[in-house]
């Protein structure tokens, strides 16, 4: 029953690609890529969940120029503007998000954020809500593209906030898998 499978290590990756692990569903990179490591993500996944500055962007749409494809991806927003994390900035995220959806071989579906880690239930709410805000902002943007419209947040601990506040997409690996060792 599980239609999409994430990954977040480029290695772990390649390794389970090659055993043949995600045959039968959709594969999505969800970790922190390296320009020089796009290569090797570009044309193998289905859904790039974190495009997360404008020099990646490039690599990647060099990679699949040079493949004659168009790689799908979500743009990875930092809502928290924690330091620690990657992604587009709060500040100056229609400029650099305007750049990235230029480029001609990169089809941007949608968002992808994670917010920072709270202490309380609830305290992610107002980060669901900035990025449903920047979600229902750039979906007029997304209307030549042939994907669905994706806000990709929320992870095992915090799903149901995350659906409440219009997550399309969550991201659950722990709830099913446990913690990574």
């Amino acid at each position: 029953g599980v239609d999409a499978v994430g990954e977040n290590r480029v290695q772990e990756m390649l390794q389970k690609h090659g055993q043949g692990a995600y045959d039968g569903a959709e594969l999505h990179f969800i970790g922190h890529l390296q320009t020089n490591k796009a290569r090797h993500v570009v044309g193998r996944v289905e859904l790039l969940q974190s495009l997360d500055s404008i020099r990646l962007a490039e690599a990647v749409d060099r990679t699949a120029a040079a493949m004659g494809i168009r790689q799908k991806a979500l743009v990875e927003v930092n809502v928290g503007g924690e330091p620690s994390k990657s992604g587009l900035g709060l500040y100056d995220f229609h400029k650099s998000f305007s750049q990235i959806l230029e480029l001609s071989h990169i089809c941007v579906c949608g968002l992808m954020a994670i917010p920072p880690i709270v202490d309380a239930a609830g305290s992610s709410r107002k980060y669901y809500d900035i990025m449903r805000k920047l979600f229902v902002d750039i979906i007029p943007d997304l209307s030549h593209n042939t994907c669905s419209p994706v806000l990709s947040m929320g992870m095992s601990d915090d799903f149901e906030e995350a659906i409440e506040a219009g997550a399309t997409m969550i991201r659950v690996g722990t709830a099913l898998f446990g913690y990574r060792r």
